[in-house]
């Protein structure tokens, strides 16, 4: 018997009021599939994360997700700045069952714990979120998605400014949560690192392609996707193709 898709979309189009941000958007990942959304900065990718976690309903078509699913924003994005431990910030993954008004009782203090040790952070759960170094916020950060316990979980630009000690651990952590059946959707403009994943969704305001790296990631679709923004550095044809990003950064 074939399991449903854990994350799916058909004929889908959004926007903000106006002319579509991002629109013809058909795919489907499996439980325990790690996609990679890859696209410029302002291509559709946070866009398409926002409608796949309810935040903004479609203008055409449908998508479905497998329960809630847990969403690490970008670093730069979250205001974290008030006085609260890495713990603290862990915990507020128990948020997301909607029981805001009540205190967090042993049971998600103890998950929360237990995503931090998970993150390689258990010892600095008493540290000032704001004291730690870039790479240990954003795992933090992942530790808060860890708390929810999802079988979808949405990152958005996860290894973004992070150091190469972090990096390896978000990594391992993936490949963890892949084994246990969770489905990964992760949003890069790195072309390099897209190559590591089952399944690769291209955008830039439009679906340009989708399927495995190997199929998707030759000359003409990273050119349709990056335009001037890309940079081939060895290879021809549509195999074999090395390429990094030039982006500006916009939000």
């Amino acid at each position: 018997m074939t399991r449903a898709p854990a994350v799916e979309a058909h004929g889908l189009a959004l926007g903000y009021g106006g002319e579509p941000a991002l629109e013809g958007v058909d795919f489907e990942a499996a439980p325990g599939a790690a996609l990679c959304v890859l696209g410029p900065n302002g291509g559709g990718k946070t866009t398409l994360f926002r409608a796949l976690l309810g935040e903004l309903q479609p203008l055409a078509g449908r998508v479905r997700v497998a329960g809630r699913p847990a969403y690490l924003a970008q670093t730069e994005r979250t205001r974290l700045d008030f006085p609260v431990s890495a713990l603290d910030v862990a915990l507020m993954g128990s948020l997301a069952d909607g029981r805001w008004w009540r205190p967090p009782g042993r049971s998600q203090r103890h998950a929360a714990l237990a995503a931090l040790g998970r993150v390689g952070l258990e010892g600095q759960a008493s540290v000032r979120f704001g004291e730690l170094s870039g790479g240990q916020r954003q795992r933090v950060l992942l530790a808060r998605a860890l708390t929810q316990d999802a079988a979808v979980l949405l990152l958005d630009e996860p290894f973004a400014g992070v150091d190469p000690a972090s990096a390896e651990r978000i990594t391992a952590v993936f490949t963890e949560l892949r084994a246990e059946g969770r489905t990964l959707l992760v949003s890069t403009h790195d072309v390099e690192s897209a190559r590591l994943f089952d399944l690769v969704l291209c955008l830039n305001r439009r679906q340009v392609a989708f399927g495995t790296p190997a199929q998707r990631l030759g000359r003409e679709v990273l050119e349709t996707t990056y335009g001037s923004d890309i940079v081939v550095l060895e290879g021809s044809g549509d195999t074999a193709v090395r390429a990094i990003t030039v982006q500006h950064h916009e939000h």
